[in-house]
């Protein structure tokens, strides 16, 4: 009976994450999952992308949480637009949450949304939400058996960013451990070394993820 209600609330995600993705295609918008465990510095990585890309990209945050709208309003003081998602206790987002938080974006003004999800390494991998790309954050803190402990969240990533390299020479984390981890899990991952705190590497991540808007305003135009 559990394996049944599972199926049902796994197909009824799927059909709300078709109807989102070609929404997103509609509007030309290039849709970022960003997931991680909690404390990873994911709304700090946001706000030094909403900075660093404005004026240039812009972007929209759907920010994830159980309870409270403190991510949120970090977000919107850095220049971005973003709505909030109190999950009341749930462990991750579906794509019916992001539907109808979309709807309080202007979409039409959007170049990027990102969606914040809630601190989980585990729930998220299973819901698509209908973007068109997975980002897992890693602090150098939590160490670097984080793909080996969670493979399933490490193999769906299009990208890895790893935060907080600022701290690197305070922590025993294994750099060449990790890249071979995720060269063994998930070759195709783009992976990132950055200081959300200092701004190191943010540069090379906000081109990346630059080029991902222009490779879906071409899809909407016709290229």
């Amino acid at each position: 009976m559990r394996v049944v209600l599972r199926s049902k609330v796994l197909q009824s995600n799927e059909q709300a994450a078709v109807a989102n993705r070609e929404l997103f295609g509609k509007h030309g918008l290039a849709v970022i999952n960003m997931m991680s465990s909690p404390g990873s510095g994911k709304t700090t990585i946001l706000e030094q992308t909403a900075r660093t890309l404005q004026g240039e990209v812009k972007i929209g945050v759907i920010e994830g949480d159980i309870q409270s709208t403190l991510d949120a309003e970090r977000i919107a003081s850095s220049g971005a637009e973003a709505v909030q998602i109190n999950t009341e206790g749930a462990c991750h987002l579906d794509a019916s949450m992001v539907a109808a938080a979309v709807q309080e974006l202007p979409m039409s003004e959007l170049d990027l949304i990102v969606v914040e999800n809630v601190g989980n390494l585990v729930c998220p991998a299973e819901f698509d939400l209908g973007e068109d790309a997975r980002v897992i954050v890693l602090s150098v803190t939590e160490g670097n058996d984080k793909p080996l402990k969670y493979p399933v969240m490490f193999r769906q990533a299009t990208a890895i960013v790893v935060n907080k390299v600022d701290l690197i020479e305070h922590t025993d984390f294994d750099r060449a451990a990790l890249e071979q981890d995720i060269k063994d899990l998930n070759p195709r991952a783009q992976l990132f070394w950055v200081s959300a705190r200092t701004g190191e590497g943010i540069g090379e991540w906000c081109e990346w993820l630059k080029r991902r808007v222009a490779i879906r305003r071409g899809s909407a135009a016709g290229v």
